[in-house]
């Protein structure tokens, strides 16, 4: 297995002097400062004769952690809040990113950001470092690449239009290489499965945040599940969910049917077996309606091509994309609340199902409109998962197609 670097080194330098920022503090209101710096930052900063100092520090940090991408920065895509410092246990400074900023990280393939930050009398500096991202890339996964590469162009051609524009096309390449090897492990683990006791299936898969869907489902509205294609999500998903029998009987997976069908009979079989109903794709908005106001919590894979009627064009990583708008319309019609889920492989071979807080949708006087806004707000929450484990998706899907 090989370990390298996903992006090149990148550093940030920058310098304020103090009598400028004594001047921006004494002009500028304090709802206004609020937004540019955090309140862990405010209250680190204190009222005493060191504020300015720690302040001018801060935005030196801020400014220097911007300087690490110019091109997203002079678009205004990234800004200074989007970048906050806090201090560890030890009292070094660490960078808190926000959600749009680690998205970005994401997408260069960096890992995370160091921050040094220092002060004299007259000016404070600070300099940012960004830690490259690894990517193992296992032997077979070349293998599979190379020798067997069932549709490596459409892989290649997905990469491109998610990386072309961040990372260069040797890293390119090795993504689509290690996802080979991650759908060879998603096979081997879909067989050894079934022969494991409930014991081990328990210490398989890891769920995160699971207080969100908790809290989410006492409001008395039903429940929308938000997923995509993610590390092997019909292994993770089952299992992590089994673990919470207080939710047993509540699951209904929305799937579209698989090829071939005796494929798609085996994995409904394992899904009702296990407790889960399944829904239609198509004709079942009616009965999902149904299901929500009793109490149900509806899973739905929203990270494929919508054709014809069911889909709205909106952005998927800059690019318009069909996209299935009937989420969007449930959650609307439903007042149901959608909680984005994900599943990735760790290094030791476990996996983690992690749920988010619920997202929040747009209102708007035209209903078209609303279900457009709140689709393209679907697809960013699906954009931020598949970022954190980009070679754990399922790029040979066809999801950029003309209408």
């Amino acid at each position: 297995m090989q370990a390298e670097t996903s992006s090149p080194a990148r550093c940030g330098l920058d310098t304020v002097e103090i009598v400028r920022m004594e001047k921006f503090l004494a002009v500028t209101p304090p709802d206004q400062l609020a937004k540019l710096f955090s309140a862990t930052e405010l209250a680190d900063a204190g009222d005493g004769p060191r504020r300015v100092e720690s302040l001018a520090a801060r935005f030196a940090a801020k400014e220097a952690c911007c300087k690490l991408f110019p091109r997203e920065t002079a678009l205004g895509t990234l800004q200074m809040q989007d970048f906050s410092v806090r201090r560890d246990a030890y009292g070094a400074p660490q960078i808190e990113l926000s959600a749009n900023a680690r998205a970005l990280l994401d997408r260069y393939r960096i890992a995370g950001l160091k921050v040094s930050l220092t002060h004299t009398a007259s000016s404070a500096s600070a300099v940012a470092l960004a830690e490259p991202a690894r990517l193992d890339v296992p032997w077979f996964g070349k293998w599979c690449y190379y020798l067997l590469p069932f549709r490596r162009g459409v892989a290649l051609g997905n990469l491109r239009r998610v990386f072309g524009d961040t990372l260069p096309e040797s890293e390119i390449v090795r993504l689509a290489q290690a996802y080979y090897g991650h759908y060879i492990r998603c096979l081997l683990e879909f067989v050894k499965l079934p022969l494991m006791s409930a014991a081990r299936k328990k210490k398989f898969v890891r769920v995160e945040n699971m207080e969100s869907p908790t809290k989410a489902h006492a409001k008395g509205k039903g429940l929308v599940l938000l997923t995509g294609h993610f590390g092997n999500w019909e292994v993770s998903t089952v299992s992590g969910i089994q673990q919470f029998p207080q939710f047993k009987g509540l699951f209904h997976f929305v799937r579209r049917p698989l090829k071939p069908q005796l494929l798609n009979d085996f994995i409904t079989h394992r899904f009702r077996k296990a407790g889960f109903g399944t829904i239609a794709k198509r004709g079942s908005l009616d009965q999902i309606l149904d299901l929500l106001a009793g109490g149900a919590i509806v899973v739905y894979v929203f990270d494929q091509h919508a054709s014809g009627k069911d889909g709205v064009k909106v952005d998927f990583f800059g690019h318009p994309a069909n996209t299935f708008k009937s989420p969007a319309l449930i959650a609307m019609s439903s007042g149901a609340p959608v909680i984005p889920a994900s599943s990735w492989r760790e290094p030791d071979g476990t996996h983690v199902l992690r749920f988010e807080d619920p997202l929040e949708f747009a209102e708007s006087d035209s209903g078209g409109e609303a279900i457009r806004a709140n689709t393209r707000a679907l697809n960013a929450s699906i954009e931020r998962m598949l970022l954190r484990h980009p070679e754990q998706w399922i790029w040979m899907h066809k999801r950029w197609k003309p209408r």
